[in-house]
């Protein structure tokens, strides 16, 4: 089996795809298919290798724990910015939680070296005066700070917005915490897996009759770091055209209701939402079938995709059939559907079953695990997997996602050491190797 490069996935709610894609764009018997894949080397032929990124030149100062700041910081410092993460003394938290990478010793955590790539360490002990001198002259020069603590924390030691603004009023300073930095819960300390739950998505994660189920991945924390590290580019942008800092506010639980697909918004006019499992309210058949040998995810979205599916499964009267062409008469037909499929499936293996659909152009995925995806040459291609060298180590990084022909990204340095650029970052700013040696002394740094 071979699993195309590249896929074009082409949605219309109109029922006669045709009307709106030319014939010499459905190749194989109609399909939405686009062959016509770009050559990696021509995509990045404009690229300049002079620059980190698009956001070089912009400073970054993350004062951020586990992975929702960090990942704001992460994504900033992948599109090129000069991020310095502030620690204390023993190091973020991230750097201590399991699994650990193969190889490393002392181990080294598989969180704080994903989040925490392209950018550098500096040990500072923020509950002392001292290390909140420096962390205020620091944030003097730069354009943006990344926090994550619970509200009011960092303002109780003279470090929050208010405070960072006297000595640098254009600031962009995002807050990153669970609830917000104000609202009826804003008091409260918040998780991933907390918004998860607050926000309704673990009340529709899971089969229909079983349990609620929280995400495989940090969800939340991941969204709350996208959405601060988009804002912090919206904000330099509007700081560039007008010379305006501000307060930039992200709460878990508003990533998660934002990137509910509108769920708040129903709910809220009473519109039913029921637990689908791997189906979907809207189309039918889509669902998750057992093959001899693994899975196949299955997605039937428009009516001409069920005229070239029905031949597959070798029932090709249902083609046209009034009980079955269109998506309204198929949603009726759910379950009747879903055991038609899953007897065809459950006589193949996944190799088979994605054969047959991959030759009329279906929508279709094996399910398959990361060990998987991570030998496929697609992924390879794209760059999804990076490798760094750390003390003779080979260290594997999932690379970022965004692909910019004239400003590539790249995992360009490893997770620093605990206070790895202390030094460097002090000595610019003029604090000369007797006096860090004394505030190392008194464990400030």
């Amino acid at each position: 089996m071979c699993l195309p490069s590249h896929f074009s996935f082409l949605v219309s709610l109109d029922p006669c795809p045709s009307l709106l894609f030319p014939p010499s764009f459905l190749p194989l018997g109609g399909c939405w298919y686009d062959f016509h894949a770009m050559n990696k080397a021509d995509f990045f032929a404009q690229a300049r290798a002079d620059l980190s990124g698009p956001l070089q030149g912009v400073t970054v100062l993350e004062a951020t724990t586990t992975w929702a700041g960090p990942m704001c910081g992460c994504l900033l410092a992948d599109l090129g910015a000069d991020v310095i993460k502030v620690e204390p003394p023993h190091g973020d938290v991230s750097r201590f939680l399991p699994p650990f990478l193969p190889g490393t010793n002392p181990p080294l955590s598989f969180m704080h070296a994903s989040v925490n790539r392209n950018k550098r360490s500096m040990v500072l002990d923020l509950r002392r005066s001292e290390g909140r001198g420096i962390f205020k002259r620091i944030a003097a020069e730069v354009d943006v700070i990344v926090e994550n603590f619970r509200p009011g924390k960092l303002d109780r030691r003279g470090l929050g917005y208010e405070s960072i603004k006297e000595v640098n009023p254009d600031i962009i300073y995002v807050s990153i915490s669970g609830f917000g930095q104000f609202g009826t819960y804003a008091h409260r300390a918040g998780y991933d897996v907390l918004a998860q739950a607050y926000s309704g998505f673990l009340s529709l994660s899971g089969e229909p009759q079983g349990e609620p189920v929280k995400a495989p991945t940090f969800l939340s924390d991941d969204l709350g770091g996208l959405h601060g590290a988009l804002a912090a580019v919206a904000a330099i942008r509007h700081r560039d055209r007008t010379g305006e800092g501000q307060h930039v506010d992200i709460g878990l639980l508003d990533a998660m209701l934002f990137q509910s697909n509108g769920n708040l918004a129903l709910a809220a006019m009473d519109v039913e939402l029921p637990r689908t499992g791997n189906e979907f309210v809207f189309n039918a058949p889509s669902n998750l079938f057992r093959c001899r040998d693994g899975y196949v995810m299955l997605v039937i979205l428009v009516d001409h995709h069920w005229k070239l599916l029905a031949p597959v499964i070798e029932r090709p009267e249902l083609a046209d059939h009034p009980d079955y062409a269109t998506n309204a008469a198929r949603i009726q037909r759910r379950a009747e559907l879903n055991q038609m499929l899953a007897q065809w499936f459950a006589a193949r293996t996944v190799e088979e079953a994605a054969d047959l659909l991959e030759e009329q152009g279906l929508a279709f995925a094996p399910v398959r695990t990361y060990a998987q995806s991570a030998n496929d040459p697609h992924v390879i291609e794209r760059d999804m997997l990076q490798t760094t060298q750390e003390e003779g180590i080979a260290l594997v990084h999932v690379g970022p996602p965004a692909k910019m022909s004239r400003t590539p990204l790249k995992v360009r340095t490893a997770a620093p050491s605990l206070g790895q650029h202390t030094d460097e970052i002090l000595d610019k700013m003029g604090i000369g190797a007797d006096t860090r040696e004394q505030l190392r002394e008194a464990k400030i740094i």
